[in-house]
């Protein structure tokens, strides 16, 4: 080959490789001014359950204070089902951009990857966490309707009466059916789970009586002050100054029926290191308001708050813990 016939093979590959590495500089101007500008636009707040829900009204108690801080507003984005499962898998596969972040909880970031093989996604390969927001323990609700005034009451009819009593969730392999299943294998009783897409769904039937019990979070503290549910107890090492009257699951001889939840932030695996340190320190400074602090707390979540570090340190403890669970227990979702 002439030295002529070899410029003509590889002129337009150099033309072409330049053009490539001009493009590249000339985009990495733009994508660090796009991560220095963040947010410029509305952030999507993914929520895997349905409003009225514990982790919505945290969701959304956070929501307005962050979004001032980060000057954009925030937008909570219900996507629920599959005991937080659909939502999660949502945030999981959103583009890495930061305009997509989630809150999900126990259940959909620890307990179903220990239960279900086929859960969509892989919680630390496919997401990064930012902070724990809050810890929720759980409280024993009945109906008003219902005789139980006692937890004592419930458990000896539940005996008496095995497969009678109904208590409701989030869904298979949430924290709120563990619960329950811890409950029954304790006090050794039959009762039956009635699986829901939410919470917040079954209430008209735990209020009605057809549905006789729920483990979940103060969230449904206007129903009893309402008069509609009694918390019989909750499953806690300490008691809670909005309902100050109701016992601890320790206290009435059940020390090891501690049962609650854990709510974190999250965003897609692969969002740039400088949007993670934006979302991380206003969010800390967010979780530090007294304001805030105090309205968590009214809804029964204790603030924790902290490093992305952190989070992720915790998340892959619980998720081991929970692990270990089903294994011993042999707890699985075919």
């Amino acid at each position: 080959m002439t030295t002529f016939a070899r410029m003509r093979t590889v002129l337009p590959r150099l033309l072409a490789a330049t053009a490539l590495v001009a493009g590249l500089a000339a985009a990495l101007p733009n994508e660090a001014a796009a991560q220095a500008d963040y947010p410029s636009k509305p952030i999507r707040l993914i929520v895997p359950f349905p409003p009225g829900e514990s982790l919505d009204a945290v969701a959304r108690s956070v929501a307005e204070p962050w979004s001032k801080a980060l000057g954009q507003s925030i937008v909570v984005d219900n996507r629920p089902g599959a005991g937080g499962m659909t939502g999660t898998e949502a945030g999981a596969k959103a583009a890495p951009d930061g305009y997509t972040i989630l809150m999900s909880n126990i259940g959909a970031l620890a307990i179903l990857p220990a239960v279900n093989p086929r859960t969509p996604y892989d919680v630390l390969k496919d997401l990064t966490p930012i902070s724990l927001i809050a810890n929720v323990p759980f409280f024993l609700f009945v109906g008003a309707t219902q005789p139980f005034q006692t937890v004592n009451d419930l458990v000896d009819y539940a005996k008496k009466n095995p497969g009678k009593l109904n208590y409701a969730s989030t869904g298979i392999g949430s924290g709120v059916h563990l619960a329950g299943e811890l409950f029954k294998a304790q006090e050794k009783i039959d009762i039956v789970h009635v699986p829901y897409k939410g919470v917040s769904q079954a209430l008209p039937d735990i209020i009605s009586g057809s549905i006789q019990m729920v483990f979940y979070p103060i969230t449904f503290l206007p129903q009893v002050k309402a008069g509609q549910l009694r918390p019989l107890m909750i499953t806690a090492t300490k008691r809670v100054d909005v309902l100050p009257d109701v016992k601890t699951s320790a206290e009435l001889g059940m020390p090891n029926m501690i049962a609650g939840s854990w709510h974190m932030i999250l965003v897609p695996a692969g969002t740039p290191q400088p949007i993670i340190d934006k979302l991380s320190k206003t969010l800390m400074a967010t979780l530090a308001e007294p304001a805030l602090q105090a309205r968590l707390l009214t809804l029964g979540a204790e603030p924790v708050g902290g490093t992305p570090a952190e989070a992720k340190a915790f998340l892959e403890a619980e998720m081991a813990k929970w692990r270990d669970v089903a294994k011993t227990s042999n707890i699985t979702m075919q």
